[in-house]
């Protein structure tokens, strides 16, 4: 019977280099179940703005209609040429094609998520929580180290330590201890013999594993120091994507918007009057739905922007490994 017997820490090497792959899968996961999130949070973006969007434009037909109809009358009256009544008909046209395209992509953006939920998204989506807009002033510094964004380079440092630590520990040949019976020619007795054999490396010694895996080291850590700028850069840019979205949206959705309701209510008061022209009123019409759109897309920027930047910050969570 032999019996080996392991030399040089091999088995404390084995176990390190298993508790390292298995954090860095569970790190895996962890990054997987956030980029799920990140996901159904851009879809749920995407849903949002396209309802709001297709508010927009639905309105935007009802007053073009309304137009229309304004116009024919006047026609009618003589106090306009046709020409007006052809200039609103086609408006009237365009608004509803419009209209009715924002209602299709609001009804597919909805699909969407429904899809990714794999379950049915009924009723309004929060539009409180779309318009809302959080924090003010300049971009608070934030620190990567810790964050999910880095766990996995820093699992493959740990993975690639114990990789090396494994190849450092082959180098060192293992014991085998044998016991066998001999029978002794001279008595004719049997005796219980114990034998130590101890291999010697001469053309494998191993060092040719270790320069690898210290090649695989120096790798995993300019990786990681890479992920580390990488990770810094892309949180300046989505904070720096936050805060103009966030103040596109505040302009557009307040003195920008309340300016070009104002002048399109007037514009409309007026041209009923026959004080301004079907030019002036289609000018101030075209104002207020640009205003309108601009401030949807503003604060879809700013939401989507916002979602990236809390994925790019997530916390790392505690893995059970990394105990051991």
């Amino acid at each position: 019977m032999a019996l080996p017997l392991e030399l040089g820490g091999k088995r404390p090497a084995r176990v390190a280099l298993a508790t390292a792959r298995l954090t860095r899968a569970q790190v895996q996961a962890e990054i997987a179940r956030a980029d799920l999130r990140l996901r159904i949070t851009q879809l749920y973006i995407e849903a949002a703005a396209a309802e709001r969007r297709a508010e927009v434009l639905s309105e935007q037909a009802g007053i073009a209609n309304n137009a229309f109809r304004v116009s024919s009358e006047r026609v009618k009256a003589g106090d306009v040429g046709p020409i007006e009544q052809q200039r609103a008909d086609v408006l009237r046209i365009n608004a509803q094609v419009a209209a009715d395209s924002a209602a299709r992509q609001a009804q597919a953006a909805r699909a969407n998520l429904e899809t990714l939920l794999s379950a049915p998204v009924t009723g309004p989506l929060d539009r409180a929580w779309f318009e809302r807009i959080d924090g003010y002033g300049p971009p608070r510094p934030i620190e990567v180290e810790g964050t999910l964004a880095l766990a996995a380079a820093e699992a493959d440092v740990r993975t690639a330590d114990a990789q090396v630590r494994v190849a450092r520990s082959l180098r060192v040949p293992d014991l085998t201890v044998s016991t066998f019976a001999r029978r002794l020619e001279a008595s004719n007795d049997t005796a219980a013999m114990v034998g130590i054999s101890f291999p010697i490396p001469v053309f494998n010694n191993g060092s040719a594993f270790v320069a690898q895996s210290r090649s695989e080291q120096t790798q995993a850590i300019a990786l990681r120091n890479l992920a580390v700028i990488d990770t810094r850069q892309q949180i300046a840019s989505a904070q720096t994507e936050v805060a103009n979205a966030a103040a596109t949206a505040r302009a557009a959705g307040g003195p920008g918007l309340a300016a070009a309701q104002e002048a399109a209510r007037i514009a409309r008061i007026g041209w009923t009057q026959g004080k301004f022209d079907q030019i002036a009123l289609l000018d101030a019409e075209r104002t207020l739905s640009q205003t309108r759109q601009t401030y949807v897309d503003a604060l879809a920027a700013y939401h989507d922007a916002q979602a990236r930047l809390d994925r790019l910050t997530t916390p790392a969570p505690m893995i059970s490994g990394e105990d051991r």
